[in-house]
């Protein structure tokens, strides 16, 4: 399977680190507020990218970027993403990956094997409004696994989740942060109405509804952050 898309240089994607950035196409989740919408609905369709183009574009920058961030979609749903990470590390590369953690035992295997710097997975919201956020089912013991999983794996890792008024109410904030208590790092961010989202039509929350929400995470996981409401 290859990548579907390239952003060759991001300052956003992996804090402190200039990072060229990998999309797959492909995800089991329907979350109405993707922002990747076309690589979730229609993966077939995307133009894929070979690998060796993407490896010589990362020999020709060793030196100056030191990080590839691996996204989507879903990119644990690449069946050979353990030999992709191998071959990127080699050219000395740090990797973070983003996921919606509902394939830890693929998770698992990549930090056992000491492959990965950094995790971010999305917590979609609380327990009982998961399968409602995710737009489908998803058996949330996969998610507790992955949770538990980089909470006790020693690599740096972050969770987040993506705030719509439509999804997340302080009752649902505080159950979510409570599932999370002990994390090491979280961040609420701003959601933003792209022209690419699955659907459209939901609204970010209100700064003073973020201070709010963050204020209440706090009390579970101290060191939670906003992300994008200052924009």
């Amino acid at each position: 399977m290859d990548f579907v898309g390239m952003e060759k240089l991001s300052l956003v994607d992996f804090d402190d680190n200039l990072t060229a950035t990998l999309f797959m196409a492909g995800c089991p989740f329907r979350c109405p507020f993707c922002h990747n919408g076309d690589l979730v609905l229609h993966p077939e369709k995307a133009e894929p990218i070979p690998f060796e183009e993407v490896l010589t574009y990362l020999k020709k920058r060793q030196g100056v970027l030191d990080a590839v961030c691996i996204t989507g979609g879903e990119p644990t749903l690449m069946p050979d993403l353990e030999d992709k990470i191998r071959a990127i590390r080699d050219l000395g590369y740090k990797i973070k990956l983003d996921s919606n953690g509902f394939q830890p035992h693929v998770l698992e295997n990549l930090i056992g094997k000491g492959l990965l710097d950094y995790v971010a997975m999305d917590i979609k919201n609380c327990p009982e409004k998961y399968d409602l956020t995710i737009g489908t089912h998803v058996d949330l013991d996969l998610i507790e696994r992955s949770i538990r999983l980089l909470m006790n794996s020693g690599i740096d890792y972050e969770f987040r989740t993506t705030t719509i008024e439509e999804f997340h109410s302080e009752e649902d904030i505080e159950k979510l942060a409570r599932w999370i208590q002990g994390a090491s790092r979280y961040f609420l961010q701003k959601y933003i109405d792209s022209e690419n989202c699955i659907q459209h039509y939901f609204h970010a929350i209100s700064p003073q509804k973020a201070d709010r929400y963050l204020q209440i995470v706090r009390k579970y996981v101290p060191n939670a952050q906003l992300r994008g409401f200052d924009d």
